[in-house]
């Protein structure tokens, strides 16, 4: 059986949000795409209510997609400089083992995933259309992409900066919250759960 380590992306290994930062990259370069992405504000309430889907929403915000032109050359050229803000703790212990799993979108994070040299298991977007393909990988859909994809792994140490990882946090050996540059022991009793012992 492999054992390896598992990390959440942004916030965590990156210190911000990479997609609200694509996002912001874009705008400045293609102001059109402002529209499409508007369009998924109306459907946020519904989400909180549970009235519809955070995959749902993020398909909608993700039309802004087709306002981009080139979206290779505007993930390589936004990634040109961002690169080097991921985190040098991750740096200093990363392992050519390690796997990332993220809800951002597949065509956005594939490029460091490969840079860094590690694998990834990230949201499936078409990054031309921004229709979303499956679930977002979020909450329990982690657990659920990673045993598909690595069925005979353990998890031996796990960090994300959210308690909605709780779910693969619980597969881990051990567990850690990212807070800014601090990195504590995973909180348990959260949501009526405690982390299980390996």
């Amino acid at each position: 059986m492999e054992i390896v380590n598992v990390y959440d992306f942004d916030k965590t290994i990156l210190p911000y949000d990479s997609t609200e930062a694509f996002f912001a990259y874009c705008l400045k370069h293609w102001p059109r795409v402002a529209g499409p992405a508007l369009s998924a504000v109306p459907l946020v309430p519904g989400m909180k209510l549970g009235l519809t889907s955070k995959t749902r929403v993020k398909e909608v915000f993700y039309r802004f997609l087709t306002c981009v032109p080139d979206i290779d050359w505007a993930v390589e050229d936004f990634w040109r400089t961002r690169f080097w803000d991921i985190n040098t703790w991750y740096l200093d212990q990363k392992r050519p083992d390690d796997i990332i799993s993220s809800a951002s979108p597949d065509f956005l994070l594939r490029p460091v995933a490969k840079r860094l040299g590690v694998r990834l298991i990230a949201s499936r977007v078409d990054k031309r259309s921004g229709w979303t393909l499956g679930e977002n990988n979020h909450d329990v859909e982690k657990v659920r992409r990673f045993r598909m994809e690595y069925p005979n792994t353990q998890i031996d140490k796990f960090y994300s900066d959210s308690l909605s990882d709780t779910p693969l946090a619980e597969l881990a050996r051990a567990a850690f919250l990212v807070k800014g540059s601090q990195i504590l022991p995973w909180p348990e009793g959260q949501d009526g759960r405690r982390m299980r012992k390996k």
